[in-house]
């Protein structure tokens, strides 16, 4: 079947044709001036993109070697670590530190809505004692749409008193959502290039404040690949990199903020997720008008704008699923964990997106529902309708 293939899930994302264009350079010698020249400059933008970051580590992986990287440089072997049960990526980080030999405290299950900075003052006030070296928050858990006021977190943080370094998971929130590390007071950022910065998976990054660097110094947790603190040579690209640089990768990435930058930058990029957010909420509610699909975020302000998670009531979400991407060339999200699989769906506006590519992804999702007889409101019309408001 020819055509366009529209990719709409929360991550990997489209990918744009200047970046795709940066792979096909041949390979240099990483230790040519030339080379050395474009990581000094993505080095040098970097921490703005992240909002302040007073040290950039770029790591040859994806997010959770970049989860790995943030727990093993800032702790000692069996601290404890709050990590709050969002979402499957919240419960995926828990088990990764479990496994590193780390305590992991918790909060009650969220996945109907972000995690309640109230209950992370009340957990972090009754650690009279500080065993809680850091509190690690999923910014935007992909398994259910929500995402958590970062502002919020860090007040409650130092409402408690607490002098647990803040860590913040920004896969899915990096160039999509606001994400101020100096304002906020966030000692380390982990994110991945494969979502907001339209790149294909394999560059993870962990931005760091002072703190967080003052932290690494004498942390004692066994690591060796991953490790902060000989990346911090700048005289010596290899050891930057961990080894052999990401020649490649890195040409993709430089294309990629290039684009950003032209395009407005890192606030026009989140007005823009926020404008296609809408037009999909809109859709969403247009089509619950004539059957069951419901946005699992119920409030508004909770919702990310990366991806929305669909319930779909009583209707199975497989076959929709299956009938969206091999009739019409639309592939969307599962249901991630359990109490979610099979009853919902998952559509990403991320990325290298347009208006069209929107619509069209949305009129095969309201397609595939029609030829399948699933009750559904209008929905398209909705979306066309948000996003006219906002031109």
């Amino acid at each position: 079947m020819g055509g366009r293939y529209f990719v709409q899930n929360p991550g990997p994302t489209n990918i744009p044709d200047r970046v795709l264009e940066a792979f096909r350079r041949p390979a240099i010698d990483f230790s040519d001036p030339d080379f050395i020249a474009l990581a000094d400059s993505v080095w040098t933008e970097l921490p703005e993109v992240f909002g302040g970051a007073d040290e950039i580590v770029v790591l040859t992986t994806v997010g959770h070697g970049a989860w790995e990287s943030a727990l093993t440089n800032t702790l000692d072997p069996g601290d404890a670590v709050l990590i709050p049960d969002c979402g499957l990526f919240g419960k995926r980080w828990a088990m990764m530190a479990r496994d590193l030999g780390y305590e992991v405290v918790s909060t009650s299950e969220h996945l109907r809505s972000p995690t309640d900075p109230a209950e992370i003052a009340d957990i972090l006030a009754a650690d009279t004692s500080h065993r809680i070296r850091n509190v690690c928050i999923v910014h935007t858990e992909t398994s259910t749409g929500s995402v958590t006021d970062l502002a919020a977190m860090r007040a409650a943080i130092d409402a408690a008193g607490h002098p647990a370094l803040f860590v913040v998971d920004g896969v899915c929130s990096l160039g999509i959502e606001p994400l101020r590390m100096r304002d906020w007071g966030i000692d380390v950022v982990v994110a991945a290039a494969q979502k907001g910065l339209m790149m294909p998976p394999g560059l993870a990054f962990c931005a760091l404040s002072e703190r967080a660097v003052e932290r690494n110094h004498s942390a004692s947790t066994p690591r060796f690949h991953l490790a902060w603190a000989p990346r911090f040579e700048r005289g010596h690209i290899y050891m930057r990199f961990g080894g052999t640089p990401p020649i490649q990768h890195m040409f993709a990435l430089r294309a990629a903020l290039d684009m950003i930058a032209e395009n407005g930058g890192i606030d026009a990029s989140v007005a823009r997720h926020r404008r296609w957010a809408a037009a999909v909420h809109a859709a969403v509610d247009g089509w619950s008008s004539g059957g069951p699909w419901e946005i699992n975020i119920a409030e508004p302000k909770h919702r990310t704008a990366a991806m929305t998670c669909v319930r779909t009531g009583d209707i199975p979400a497989g076959p929709l699923i299956d009938m969206a991407r091999d009739r019409f060339r639309v592939s969307v999200g599962s249901g991630m964990m359990s109490s979610l699989e099979g009853r919902t769906f998952r559509i990403g506006h991320l990325g290298d997106l347009n208006e069209p590519m929107l619509l069209g992804a949305l009129g095969g999702l309201e397609t595939a529902m029609t030829v399948l007889g699933l009750p559904h409101g209008h929905g398209l019309p909705a979306a066309v309708a948000s996003l006219a408001s906002t031109a």
